[in-house]
C-alpha cells in the first residue's frame, strides 16, 4: 500500500482513510490516483469493516489534478496523457482517472468525506463519490476543470446527478467558480457543516458502526442499485433484500438487545 494513502481500522471496524501528500494539498498525480483507487478496493472484502471516513491530511482534502501534469502540455500538439489515464486491471468501473471517486461506491460500507480546505477539480469528484459529505465552515469547492480548457472526467457523471438538479451541474462545470461550503450545502453537494468535520466523521461512523452490519451493508446496497432504477426493480429489491435480513442473527440480536436494553453484540456478515 503506497504511503500517499494511509488507513488505520480501529477496533470497532472504522477506517480513518487519508489522503496523504499534504505539501501538495494532496493534489492528484497518476500515482496519486492510483493509491487512492487501491486504497478504496483493499476495503472492499473486509467483513470486519463497519464505516470509511474519508479525508485529506494538510491544509485542504484535495486540490485537484496536479498542476505540474499540465506543464508539458501546453503547447504540444498531441500532449501526452494526463495523469492518472493509464491502463488498469481494476474491476472498479471507469478509467484510472474515474476509479478514485467510483470505488467508495464500491466499498459495501457507508463512506462519509471529511472536507476542509479545497476540495477542487477531481479532489472534488472524489469527494462526490462518498455516500455523506461533512464539510468546515471555511470549505471550498470548485468543478475547476474548465480552467485548464478541459471537462471534468474523474466519475462526475455518476456521482453529481444524484445531488443537483442538471442546470446546477451545467452552471458549475461552464464557470468552473469557486464555491463556499454555505452554498454547497444549499446545493445538496454538503450533507453538513461542521467546525470540525473530521471528528464529526468520525463520530458518525462510529454510530453506524454499533448497528447491525448486514443492515447497514443491505442498506447502501438498496440505495446504490435501486435510485434510478425503475419502480418495479427498488420495489424487488427491497423485499428481497429485507428478506435476507429478517430472522438472521444479527436482526434478531438486535431485537434482542433492544429489548434487554443493552448495547447489541454483532457478528461480522458473512
Amino acid at each position: 500500500m503506497s504511503d500517499l494513502v494511509t488507513i488505520d481500522i480501529n477496533s470497532n471496524g472504522v477506517a480513518d482513510v487519508r489522503l496523504n501528500r499534504p505539501d501538495k494539498y494532496n493534489a492528484l498525480s497518476s500515482e496519486m490516483f492510483d493509491a487512492i483507487s487501491e486504497a478504496g478496493e483493499s476495503l472492499i472484502d473486509n467483513k470486519t469493516l463497519r464505516a470509511v471516513v474519508l479525508s485529506g491530511n494538510g491544509r485542504g482534502f484535495c486540490a485537484g489534478l496536479d498542476f505540474s501534469g499540465f506543464k508539458n502540455m501546453a503547447g504540444e500538439s498531441e500532449p501526452q496523457a494526463v495523469a492518472g489515464r493509464r491502463m488498469s486491471s481494476s474491476n472498479i468501473p471507469g478509467n484510472p482517472a474515474q476509479r478514485p471517486g467510483m470505488v467508495w461506491k464500491e466499498v459495501p460500507v457507508p463512506v462519509i468525506a471529511a472536507i476542509h480546505g479545497v476540495a477542487y477539480g477531481g479532489g472534488f469528484q472524489i469527494a462526490m463519490g462518498a455516500d455523506i459529505r461533512i464539510a468546515a465552515p471555511d470549505a471550498k469547492f470548485s468543478v475547476m476543470e474548465i480552467k485548464w480548457g478541459l471537462i471534468p472526467d474523474c466519475s462526475i457523471t455518476q456521482t453529481l446527478r444524484d445531488l443537483v438538479r442538471l442546470d446546477i451541474a451545467k452552471e458549475l462545470t461552464f464557470t468552473g467558480r469557486i464555491l463556499p461550503a454555505t452554498e454547497a450545502a444549499e446545493l445538496g453537494l454538503v450533507t453538513s457543516i461542521n467546525d470540525s468535520p473530521l471528528e464529526a466523521a468520525l463520530g458518525m461512523a462510529e454510530t453506524i458502526a454499533s448497528k447491525s452490519p448486514n443492515a447497514i451493508r443491505l442498506g447502501k446496497h438498496l440505495f446504490e442499485n435501486t435510485w434510478r432504477t425503475d419502480v418495479d426493480r427498488g420495489l424487488k429489491l427491497e423485499a428481497q433484500l429485507q428478506g435476507r435480513l429478517i430472522g438472521s442473527s444479527n436482526q434478531v440480536e438486535a431485537v434482542k438487545a433492544n429489548f434487554e436494553e443493552r448495547s447489541p453484540q454483532f457478528s461480522d456478515p458473512d
